[in-house]
């Protein structure tokens, strides 16, 4: 395959998706919610069952959102776009740790889910050809590390709301790169 055909293949992915940003906006809202979870004063343990939980509706959402954003899930006849499934099941093989974690010390639990969530973002700036993918993994998985051992347990909502923030940012300027990416590709 030539780089020229490669290059067209994830922009068109890059454009028909928008960038993944209905994804990208589902997370954001997720991370609100789980960040209202960690606000409760359940045990660490009980808010990381229903922070699993919560996880659930990325789906239902992302198709909701991808519909009012009007992006396409497949497009046929893209050798690639399946590659991008790939990618996000990826992450699955992070959850025995994040099990790990939520039995053996669930205090860290967000902080690890935020971890995951945000180092699974990584390959993406390759798949869209965004940077911004690969700027938000990095800020994402080391932000929430360095939020975590800096402040007391009780005080661990600040990860999810971090990471919620990140995850709108990365919409936002994902959406900025579409517009800029379709109007040159209409020249």
């Amino acid at each position: 395959m030539k780089t020229i055909n490669l290059n067209n293949l994830k922009l068109e992915l890059s454009l028909k998706a928008k960038n993944g940003i209905d994804f990208i906006f589902s997370a954001g809202i997720i991370w609100i919610a789980i960040t209202i979870i960690w606000m409760l004063s359940y045990t660490s343990y009980n808010k990381s069952i229903f922070t699993f939980m919560i996880g659930g509706i990325l789906l239902p959402l992302a198709f909701l959102l991808s519909k009012i954003l009007k992006t396409q899930w497949k497009v046929k006849h893209n050798p690639l776009q399946p590659l991008g499934l790939w990618l996000n099941f990826a992450q699955l093989f992070y959850f025995p740790f994040l099990i790990f974690i939520l039995i053996a010390n669930p205090d860290y639990f967000v902080m690890t889910y935020a971890i995951i969530t945000g180092a699974h973002l990584f390959p993406y700036a390759w798949f869209y050809n965004q940077k911004s993918y690969a700027v938000f993994a990095g800020l994402i998985s080391v932000g929430s590390m360095l939020i975590s051992i800096n402040i007391d347990k009780e005080n661990m909502f600040y990860v999810p709301l971090y990471t919620s923030i990140c995850l709108i940012l990365l919409g936002v300027c994902l959406f900025i790169f579409y517009k800029r990416k379709s109007k040159l590709s209409l020249k």
